[in-house]
């Protein structure tokens, strides 16, 4: 069955655990996308044709000669050996020259650490900033990580919530309405996991002046940057306020723009300040993020953008197609994403309906997280409920699968929801 809601999970980990697992860590829940994820390669594996729209992974190979750099990196006995925590020099400016070229943001080497993944940079810069009690304002829906990580700091995540009527954007006024005198951070994540919204230019301005006028730091995740449709652009809002520049972390990596998910290389980048507890912080934690994927990600970062914009491309294409066909069953509603590569249904009209098992009965879920196991059960198709991004009612399709796995995925999903009753 998919993933419990976070609090719900969360209270059976810490209950299971009799006291034996500290309550910081007991508190958190697992990864929603991953649990979903890992189910359905657990059910194909046992000989079920599951069709799973979960986990965010572009499902590209690695481009040629990014592999091709690490086969070099791996023969080189350089690359065996313990380098930097913050990340190799090499890289490091490669990523601030990335930075400026991509979001004409102007950043020294030194304020760069890179990191296992973007989901460490996250977690890294909220331990780095927030003290017990801080509260983290945070936008919903939400990626599931995000409130975990504000958690595992101390701090306490404050959701602001925005649903489709408002393009899945919070506002100016929403925030002031929700800023306390112990709100240090804004998360805020453009193009968006898991809605695909992207904020306008102006929107993304207003939220940065806001943040500078009331001393809130903003912790800005930029892992879809490339990742735009319909002519929009992904602003970098320190770029929008230069002012902000010494009060916002930028987080990025990457997994989504060069297929590079199983590699696990991001980044934060940082005022020097910042930039330098977060190294210590890594010094301890994990040390150096391994070379040879750091060589592979410099490859990366240091090349042309060609294969991603093939790739973003074909999300493009499957985005238009997925949209069209979850529209065209009654009871879904989906708003057309400009960015990343999910959609982001509401479902609500399905709730109290009742649909047929494969057992022969029928079954009335009264949550996302009951349709969603329905449709894994009923439909062999694998989908993220919205309560794991902080909203009730929704649904989390990620539409960077194959073409023809996202129609018949679809397809069964409408067979089985149109015989609602």
């Amino acid at each position: 069955m998919p993933a419990p809601s976070p609090a719900s999970a969360a209270a059976d980990t810490a209950a299971a655990s009799g006291g034996r697992v500290s309550a910081r860590v007991g508190g958190i829940a697992p990864s929603a996308t991953m649990r979903v994820d890992s189910m359905a390669k657990q059910l194909k594996a046992a000989g079920r044709p599951v069709i799973s729209f979960g986990a965010g992974e572009p499902d590209f190979p690695t481009p040629g000669e990014i592999v091709e750099a690490a086969v070099v990196a791996a023969r080189d006995p350089a690359n065996h050996r313990y380098s930097p925590a913050a990340g190799l020099p090499e890289l490091r400016a490669a990523i601030a020259a990335k930075t400026l070229r991509d979001s004409g943001f102007a950043v020294d080497p030194s304020q760069v650490m890179v990191t296992n993944g973007g989901k460490q940079a996250v977690y890294s810069a909220l331990a780095t900033l927030l003290n017990p009690g801080d509260e983290a304002l945070l936008p919903a829906p939400y990626w599931t990580t995000y409130p975990d990580a504000v958690a595992l700091a101390g701090g306490v995540a404050v959701p602001v919530l925005a649903d489709e009527r408002a393009g899945y954007q919070v506002t100016v006024e929403q925030l002031e309405a929700a800023r306390t005198e112990r709100t240090k951070v804004l998360i805020f994540c453009s193009p968006s996991n898991p809605t695909g919204a992207v904020y306008p230019p102006e929107q993304v301005e207003a939220i940065g002046r806001w943040a500078v006028r009331h001393g809130v730091w903003v912790l800005t995740d930029e892992i879809y940057e490339h990742l735009v449709y319909d002519g929009v652009s992904a602003v970098s809002m320190p770029v929008a306020v230069p002012e902000l520049a010494d009060s916002c972390v930028v987080v990025n990596g990457v997994a989504k723009t060069y297929a590079m998910t199983g590699w696990r290389v991001g980044w934060l980048i940082a005022p020097p300040d910042v930039a330098r507890a977060g190294i210590n912080l890594q010094s301890h934690l994990s040390s150096n993020v391994a070379n040879v994927s750091q060589r592979a990600a410099l490859a990366a970062v240091a090349g042309s953008l060609d294969a991603a914009e093939r790739m973003r491309l074909a999300f493009d294409r499957r985005r238009r197609t997925m949209v069209e066909l979850l529209n065209e069953i009654p009871g879904v509603a989906c708003p057309t994403p400009q960015g990343a590569f999910y959609v982001y249904p509401s479902i609500k009209a399905l709730l109290g309906k009742s649909f047929p098992t494969t057992d022969g009965g029928r079954a009335t879920p009264t949550s996302s997280a009951d349709l969603a196991e329905l449709l894994l059960d009923s439909a062999a198709v694998a989908v993220v409920p919205g309560e794991a991004f902080g909203t009730a009612g929704y649904l989390r399709l990620s539409y960077a699968l194959g073409d023809d796995d996202l129609r018949a995925g679809v397809q069964r999903m409408a067979a089985l929801l149109g015989k609602a009753r």
